[in-house]
């Protein structure tokens, strides 16, 4: 096995993952096989490969949403390593609130809580006094273009570019060392797609990793370090 090093922020080492389809006789749905990569602090590291090769299920499986059949996910936490693989709910929530954020496709929220509520909560959580937190959160809702009308209705009343723009600035609201960004520009214009590259950029410089999916091309040759080609890990075919 892989000892990670000091620059490791994620080891990603033999994963396996299968899904059983309970309403179907038990049938096993392969999904990725031997999946292997690092993150290092500051770098970007994009998954690669046709819709349904399991990009997204690697995401999730890494943020622990997804136990895995086999392998080893190790997160840097100070001096040592979690392994996400095979630690408690308890231990993955924790890690969640100091370590690693998730910004996924789409905005889930409690329904009627202003949109600034929402990102200072997450800025909050990450260790922000509530006057910080809210500081904090207007100051990402407007880089991210969000007119300052909208801060105080809640989401569910928003376009659907709005409510991703109110889902990136509570991903980046925290400190975390290692983001996870399922498509996070794909619902975005061109200026909003500009302004999430430079947040991306000036965390990287600050030391946080990134392991995301990019569908835009421009977005991927602006930001990724380096290109894993999921397909080399698929079992979909075998399905």
């Amino acid at each position: 096995m892989t000892k990670p090093s000091t620059k490791d922020l994620l080891v990603v080492e033999g994963l396996d993952k299968a899904f059983t389809l309970h309403l179907h006789g038990g049938l096993r749905l392969p999904v990725v096989s031997q999946v292997q990569f690092t993150v290092a602090r500051g770098e970007c590291v994009v998954l690669d490969g046709p819709s349904g090769v399991g990009k997204s299920s690697i995401l999730k499986i890494v943020f622990g949403n997804y136990r895995p059949d086999a392998g080893r996910i190790l997160l840097a936490d100070g001096d040592r390593f979690l392994d996400i693989a095979g630690a408690s709910p308890r231990a993955v929530i924790s890690a969640r609130r100091r370590i690693m954020g998730y910004v996924s496709q789409f905005l889930r929220v409690i329904p009627r809580v202003p949109a600034i509520d929402i990102v200072a909560a997450a800025a909050r959580e990450g260790g922000l006094e509530p006057q910080a937190a809210r500081a904090r959160a207007a100051s990402l809702l407007t880089r991210l273009n969000l007119s300052e009308r909208l801060w105080r209705l809640p989401p569910a009343t928003f376009s659907g570019g709005e409510q991703q723009r109110v889902n990136i600035a509570r991903g980046f609201a925290g400190h975390h060392i290692l983001l996870i960004l399922d498509e996070p520009t794909a619902s975005l214009d061109a200026e909003n797609r500009d302004a999430v590259v430079e947040l991306i950029s000036e965390r990287q410089a600050s030391g946080t990793g990134f392991l995301a999916i990019f569908h835009d091309e421009d977005v991927r040759a602006r930001l990724a370090d380096r290109m894993i080609d999921v397909s080399a890990f698929s079992m979909s075919e075998a399905a």
